[in-house]
């Protein structure tokens, strides 16, 4: 009898309860019992290759296991009789072998069904089992190859015995016949002549003899010459030579540098009229000289090691060439400021012209000085590319290949702290860029933690005191010329300008500097404000104010126009995310000060996780805004822990990770970890910065705090909400940097001025959020409301002057004599005085704080910071990122969720539940702008359409498509793909666009049959582009001069002759800045000096993003993300923003539209040919 397998029953039970806690799927399935027709539902568990079923869900022993390896899952059609089988998803397992019935399930929901499916496929290890296969043959297949070179070698082996017992039977023959030869000498010398035969018998020996001898040399370099050992040596020359005509082609090129530019510029600089001081010249040409002798040196000692050859050994060159590449360092850090200082020095007109002469040399070929400037920017890169395709090549045990892998990683390491100096370097670049803008000047661009956040054209509405606009003006005042203003947004100050003809920058004598610290933004006018409410109507609530109150002259107020709601949502987000980024930090700041030596900067400093390479994460030398390293690479984790950190946030990390996020995580996991720190706020400070935190604190509240014990770690919510907030309603939206931390003082100052809050709908009038009447030494009750005018019948009278400015006036007067004080001689701690100042918005009074509640506010703070946090994050992304979330409606609906729950939270402060509101408001209501075209009854032509009306109408279409890209489509490069059409519609779109506008351009041309007519055609389109060009649409320009470029075009000698010099000059002009000579560099420089809204060349964002792409991975080989690439692709991708959010404010014109997009009007390309052909046939050779 056969005996039953046995089995570990409790090692099964232990699977078991792992599956039922940790199992990777679990849930209800319906199991096919024994009867055809009968189901039975059961709880399933699936736990690494092990299924259990229970008899339900809080079963703890299961009814049955199985183990899933090798089996297969497929799906079953439903049974076809209706009364067989309930509705459902069915599917069945197959166990692969005789005797083991198959498993039929079923569920109710199709796609828990699939998950299921993926489950038990990923638990059959049917992948493995694959691989495994995979790998075998692979194996069997090298088993055989070496077996097959064993019995070669065996064979080579004999035939070398058999040789070697050939060459001595034949030595010994030789030896005797010598001896033979010996004997028979005396003979031989008597005779006279040898026989005639006898030597033409040896002359044919010794020519079979040479002839042997050379066929088996012959075949054994033949065998050399094809195996892979020659194969790769050849490769390796031709890298060597290949190395060096690029070295000999780059140092020719630093001669011309040198000999055509630096040397007779210096002779220039001391003329009796110099065109240029010494000291730009030193600027522009940085170590150029010592470059080109340094690798004259190298290119030397290439051509005496090619004179060795095929001897190539170069890695001790290299060794040479590496201590003294660091002078690179120099020149790339200066590069971007020599090009800015060449760009001024062309402005003067001698300068100009001599600089002209040089480039006219024939040496040049017609490259200007900018693009010899750039060429030792690529010549590190060219040597790691180099040293690659060479280690490719090198064998491992090649003398060489240690010193060229040592080579290599140096050069890579220089490589990275270039990229390091570049990136830390471009910030400050464009700071001093937009300073020698400005024709006063600006010291506090001068700061290098200054970050530059975004800049555009504004509209100024005069106001006067109070922020009351005046309304007497406001009809006679051309607010487009007279109030238009050039705005730049920094971390820390936001500048307003006038621009001159000229192009320079002029600050406002008033307001022209406002410091963020001093500033409110008011987003939406105040409902109680009758004065706002005509405002709002005038401008179409595109307007938003900026309350100043600077601290030693009166309070005044900005009102300032956006051209669009998407410009206003824009601009607003960046100021509030800067204002709230400062309070934020001083908020962190005081609350961590207060009762503790450990300052913030200093638990910064000492926190090892900021700035400390690890296995996870890896930063660069350059500190970001919050003086913080920059990150370089690091885990998905350590970004959003990055991303949530309380103490501080950049807001370029914020930019970059909302723009790069999809890379490498998805919006459901960031939004988890904002949701995840939103309840558990004190998740995202370290253990260690919570240990400092509390060292002072009673009754031991830090250990609580450490073992997750704490009553206040999470929130708890009240239910139905204390404030019924409409998600429609547009609630007064006033933010106010509450708190400053002066960079020369260690105790952060309390600035507890507030303006406009108190009016808030949504703050007063709410009998479910009124605590009782102050008596005694209550605890302050932050989670209530505050009383009702209804409840408390003096409060009318008691604040008539707004007794709530007074107390933070006081408080504000307080704190500040405190900065100078020792902080225990203050009567009021900061975090109690932030928690008053908070509570006056309902105009309570503020209760007295024991040591206790002292506590209790630290707590409460971090709270309210973190839910600062989420909602900035969520404010950055709802207003910036509207597109995540018009495709995404799960998305959509989590964070709305996520808002709604923060709504019902009691601690909830009015500022924080109107900025909620807002958001719920902007995620449920995105405007989409699209151009409607309808059918125009007259069909227009080109003879009766005007320069104007085309190059309007294309300048609108244009931004049209150019605005409506996702910025998703610019990652992974997309549009170069197999499936560029379905990854990337709306690049494809506007490539298409620009085709057939170009195409319909030349078409347009090539219809008129006579001269004249083609060349007053050719001029109007020139005169289109110059009008595309004056409304900032340089793709358009380049539609048309690519047009008129057209070899179908171009050859047309006799029509060209009879376009006029000054349309000629125009077009050169017009060639000229949008040529795509040094990576676009005209237009780059155009499109900096001008104002939004624009439409750029797409292509050229295009070529960055693909060099990008091409030149670093996403990941490292440790699986870390690439954040300096994501850095490097979000600051494109911000340019590029920058002028999709612009607006025109041109009219659509559906005559000229249709006349446009009508594709019936294009000729293909081989018919223009053939029709330029036939109007002006080829001349005759």
């Amino acid at each position: 009898m056969q005996k039953s397998v046995r089995y570990n029953e409790g090692h099964a039970l232990h699977l078991a309860f792992l599956a039922r806690k940790e199992g990777t799927k679990r849930g209800f399935l319906s199991k096919r019992a024994a009867e055809a027709s009968r189901w039975h539902e059961k709880w399933f568990a699936l736990y690494q290759n092990v299924l259990f079923y229970f008899e339900g869900e809080q079963s703890g022993r299961p009814a049955g296991m199985y183990l899933l390896e090798g089996c297969s899952c497929e799906r079953t059609p439903a049974p076809p009789r209706a009364g067989v089988g309930p509705p459902g998803y069915y599917f069945t397992v197959l166990f692969g072998h005789e005797g083991q019935k198959p498993l039929e399930l079923r569920c109710e929901e199709e796609q828990d069904g699939k998950e299921w499916m993926e489950a038990i496929h990923q638990a059959s290890y049917a992948d493995i089992l694959i691989e495994r296969e995979v790998l075998m043959q692979k194996y069997i297949h090298l088993v055989q190859i070496v077996e097959t070179e064993k019995i070669a070698a065996n064979q080579l082996r004999h035939q070398l015995e058999d040789q070697d017992t050939e060459i001595e039977r034949l030595k010994s023959e030789i030896i005797a016949l010598n001896k033979t030869k010996e004997r028979m000498r005396p003979y031989q010398s008597n005779q006279e002549d040898e026989d005639p035969d006898i030597k033409k018998i040896k002359k044919v020996q010794s020519f079979m003899r040479g002839w042997l001898c050379r066929r088996k040399w012959k075949t054994i370099v033949q065998d050399y010459i094809c195996s892979p050992h020659a194969e790769s040596m050849r490769k390796r020359n031709q890298i060597v030579f290949t190395m060096v005509e690029a070295e000999s082609e780059y140092v020719h090129q630093l001669y011309i540098l040198v000999n055509g530019f630096l040397r007779p510029l210096r002779m220039a600089a001391s003329s009796k009229k110099p065109p240029i001081s010494h000291d730009d010249v030193s600027s522009i040409f940085l170590n150029s000289e010592t470059i080109m002798f340094l690798h004259e040196i190298f290119h030397q000692g290439l051509k005496a090691r090619i004179a060795n050859w095929p001897t190539l050994i170069l890695a001790d060159l290299f060794d040479i060439l590496l201590p003294m590449l660091n002078i690179y360092q120099e020149f790339v850090r200066n590069h971007q400021y020599s090009l800015q200082v060449l760009a001024n020095c062309k402005q003067n007109r001698d300068f100009d012209k001599l600089l002209k002469q040089y480039e006219a040399n024939p040496a040049c070929e017609g490259r200007m000085l900018e693009t010899f400037l750039t060429y030792p920017m690529f010549q590190i890169p060219r040597y790691i590319i180099t040293l690659h395709e060479l280690l490719a090549h090198t064998p491992h045990e090649h003398v060489e290949r240690k010193s060229l892998e040592f080579a290599k990683s140096k050069l890579e390491e220089l490589s990275r702290i270039m990229h390091d100096e570049v990136s830390d370097t471009e910030n400050i670049r464009k700071n001093l860029a937009i300073e020698r803008m400005i024709v006063e000047g600006c010291d506090i661009l001068l700061d290098t933690s200054q970050t530059f956040i975004r800049q555009g054209s504004l509209i100024q509405v005069p106001s006067v005191e109070r922020g009351k606009l005046s309304k007497v003006r406001l009809g006679s005042l051309s607010l487009k010329k007279e109030g238009e203003r050039q705005c730049f947004l920094f971390t820390k100050h936001f500048l307003i300008c006038t621009r001159s003809s000229g192009g320079k920058l002029h600050l406002l004598k008033t307001g022209g500097v406002l410091s963020l610290i001093e500033c409110t933004l008011i987003e939406e006018p105040d409902a109680s404000d009758d004065d706002s409410k005509g405002s709002g109507q005038v401008f179409g609530h595109l307007d938003f104010k900026i309350v100043v109150e600077p601290p030693d002259s009166a309070p005044f107020t900005v009102v300032l126009l956006a051209p669009s709601r998407q410009e206003k949502a824009a601009w607003t987000s960046d100021i509030s995310q800067c204002v709230d980024n400062i309070r934020c930090n001083g908020l962190m700041t005081i609350v961590f000060e207060e009762n503790s030596k450990v300052t913030v900067p200093h638990m910064i400093k000492s926190d090892a996780r900021l700035h400390k390479d690890d296995t996870d994460i890896c930063f660069s030398k350059t500190l970001n805004s919050c003086k913080v390293p920059q990150i370089r690479y690091a885990s998905v984790e350590r970004l959003l822990e990055r991303l949530t950190d309380l103490r501080f946030l950049s807001i370029d990390f914020l930019n970059t990770f909302l723009h790069t996020y999809r890379i490498f995580t998805t919006a459901a996991v960031v939004l988890a970890k904002l949701s995840d720190i939103y309840k558990r706020p004190f998740t995202s400070i370290p253990v260690r910065s919570l240990e400092l935190f509390f060292a002072t604190s009673q009754n031991n509240r830090g250990e609580h705090l450490v073992d997750g014990k704490s009553p206040r770690l999470c929130r708890k919510f009240s239910s139905p909400p204390p404030l019924a907030v409409s998600r429609t309603s547009s609630p007064v939206r006033a933010r106010k940097l509450s708190l400053t931390s002066p960079l020369n003082s260690r105790i952060g100052a309390l600035d507890l001025t507030t303006c406009s809050a108190s009016s808030s709908p949504t703050a007063t009038h709410s009998p479910a959020a009124s605590p009782p009447p102050h008596t005694g030494k209550v605890p302050l009750d932050l989670s209530r409301g505050l009383p009702s005018p209804e409840q408390s019948p003096g409060s009318v009278e008691e604040h008539v002057d707004n007794p709530r400015m007074d107390l933070c006036n006081k408080l504000k007067r307080s704190i500040q004599r405190g900065q100078t004080a020792d902080n225990s001689h203050c009567s009021v701690s900061p975090a109690s005085a932030f928690a008053i100042a908070t509570a006056a918005a309902g105009h309570g009074s503020p209760p007295g704080f024991n040591n206790t509640e002292r506590t209790c506010d630290k707590e409460f703070i971090i709270r309210r910071t973190a839910t600062n946090r989420v909602l900035n994050v969520l404010r950055h992304w709802v207003s910036k990122h509207a597109q995540d979330f018009e495709l995404n409606n799960e998305l959509k609906m989590n964070v709305l969720n996520l808002l709604e729950e923060v709504l019902r939270d009691p601690d909830l402060l009015p500022q924080e539940r109107k900025a909620t509101a807002n958001i719920l408001s902007t995620t449920e209501h995105h405007i989409v702008i699209s151009l409607k075209t309808t059918d125009c009854p007259k069909a227009e032509c080109f003879e009766t359409l005007s320069a104007m009306e085309l190059a309007e109408q294309i300048t609108l279409l244009d931004h049209i498509i150019f605005r409506s890209i996702p910025y998703e489509e610019f990652l992974g490069q997309g549009w170069m793909k197999l499936d560029k059409n379905e990854r990337t519609p709306y690049i494809m779109k506007t490539s298409q666009h620009f085709n057939d506008m170009s195409n319909l351009v030349a078409s347009q041309i090539m219809n008129y049959a006579d001269v004249s007519s083609r060349a007053n055609a050719i001029e109007k389109w020139v005169a289109v582009a110059d009008i595309c060009r004056c409304l900032h649409n340089y793709n358009g320009v380049l539609e048309i001069t690519s047009a008129l470029n057209r070899s179908a075009i171009y050859r047309l000698k006799r029509t060209w002759a009879k376009v006029s010099k000054q349309t000629k000059a125009l077009m050169d002009k017009l060639q000229k800045t949008v040529s795509s000579e040094g990576r676009f560099k005209n237009l780059r420089e155009t499109l900096k000096n001008c104002n939004p809204p624009a439409v750029p060349y797409l292509g050229m964002y295009l070529t960055d993003l693909a060099f990008i792409e091409e030149g670093t991975p996403n990941f490292t080989e440790e699986g870390l993300v690439n954040f300096s690439k994501m850095r490097m692709i979000s600051h494109i991708i911000r340019e590029i923003r920058q002028f999709q959010q612009t607006c025109y404010r041109i009219d659509h014109q559906p005559k000229v539209t249709q006349y446009l997009l009508d594709k019936a009007l294009i000729i293909d390309e081989d018919t223009l040919y053939e029709l330029s052909l036939k109007i002006e046939p080829r001349l005759p050779a």
